[in-house]
């Protein structure tokens, strides 16, 4: 049995947001039912590619439907009536035009739970603005501080704003599945990549309200603590925590410059953040005479927090990926045997589980619609 086995989830979604939120609630069992524009589909086939796609449309099923077509729009109300959840990334306005705003909706359900993620969300002035997550880390604050201090604008090098925004939007869904058990109705949710993105802003602006300065880029390192950042070794960079005065002795010691600890310029960590450029050179000076895997073994055994950086290759060749089922096997009915990442939670009564690769457009229609009697 899995956590949320007997949830069906319609979702009217494309590209980022709306898919991963979908598969997130997939991954824990909801029957999730794609649903998709004939002969186009998710607009991610055909900009981004089949490859894409299947990295955020796992375990869905996936039926083909024109919602300006009025016998198609009679099959979702259909769909709608006996459905958990509705999800959906229009443009605000767009789902009324097709008539499948919440007002409408919830005449059909009053139970439903009907889940929105759009740029800026449903109300305020940049409402109507289109949403792609590059716009949302800019002006989200994000990317003001991203990058190496001086240096040209930077986007984090992941969509956070993107997986955010689905990723609170299943917190909401899951919130409001809770909620309805208690009231019996359903209600709606909305939230936005803008917001994804700026509720990650917690220590910038805690920064911000306590001092008074604008945060600023810091490359790697850490914003309210040193030395915390990645760090050059002989043959790549090493990563290393040691951001209190315990484990900034530990660290000085295992690499063999045991007087940083008592240098006036990085006597406790108001003036290691004060100096930290020279801290810098200082601690690689030592870390740029051995190679990244002895550092990494001599800073744990030391018991310094420590890692190695690496690139999308090396993680997903590391044995601790396969231990922890993180990249997982899949067979498409197309494109043979591919691979996608694991489920990231582990629940230990009602795991998740990856049951099948993301659908071929409309692959699922005729099971479906069988399903609705038709």
């Amino acid at each position: 049995m899995s956590a949320l086995e007997g949830v069906r989830v319609i979702e009217l979604t494309q590209i980022m947001a709306g898919p991963f939120c979908g598969q997130v609630l997939a991954d824990q069992g909801a029957d999730v039912i794609k649903v998709e524009p004939p002969e186009t589909g998710d607009q991610t086939r055909r900009s981004m590619g089949e490859s894409a796609f299947r990295a955020v449309n796992r375990n869905k099923r996936s039926i083909a439907l024109d919602l300006k077509d009025p016998e198609d729009q009679v099959t979702l109300m259909r769909l709608v009536k006996d459905a958990d959840v509705l999800l959906e990334n229009y443009r605000p306005g767009v789902a009324k035009k097709l008539g499948a705003d919440y007002a409408t909706l919830r005449e059909v359900n009053p139970r439903l739970i009907y889940a929105s993620i759009s740029g800026f969300g449903q109300t305020g002035p940049y409402a109507q603005r289109p949403g792609f997550d590059l716009i949302a880390q800019g002006m989200s604050g994000v990317m003001s501080v991203t990058g190496e201090p001086g240096g040209n604008p930077v986007k984090a090098g992941v969509p956070v704003s993107d997986l955010c925004a689905g990723l609170f939007c299943a917190i909401g869904i899951l919130s409001a599945l809770h909620a309805r058990e208690r009231t019996g109705e359903g209600q709606q949710i909305d939230t936005s990549l803008w917001e994804g993105a700026m509720a990650l802003t917690v220590w910038e602006t805690a920064e911000l309200w306590s001092t008074g300065n604008v945060p600023q880029p810091l490359g790697s390192a850490h914003r309210l603590s040193a030395p915390y950042q990645a760090l050059r070794t002989r043959d790549g960079y090493i990563t290393v925590g040691g951001n209190t005065q315990r484990l900034y002795a530990r660290l000085c010691e295992a690499i063999g410059r045991p007087e940083l600890i008592d240098d006036p310029r990085f006597t406790d960590n108001p003036q290691r953040m004060a100096n930290r450029p020279e801290l810098v050179v200082e601690l690689e000076q030592a870390l740029t005479t051995r190679d990244t895997g002895e550092w990494v073994d001599t800073l744990l055994a030391a018991g310094v927090p420590a890692g190695p950086l690496h690139d999308v290759q090396q993680v997903v060749d590391d044995p601790h990926t396969k231990a922890r089922e993180m990249v997982v096997e899949m067979q498409h009915p197309e494109a043979g045997t591919v691979y996608g990442l694991g489920i990231p939670v582990k629940l230990s009564a009602t795991p998740g589980s990856v049951r099948r690769p993301a659908p071929l457009l409309g692959q699922h229609t005729a099971e479906i619609l069988a399903e609705l009697g038709e």
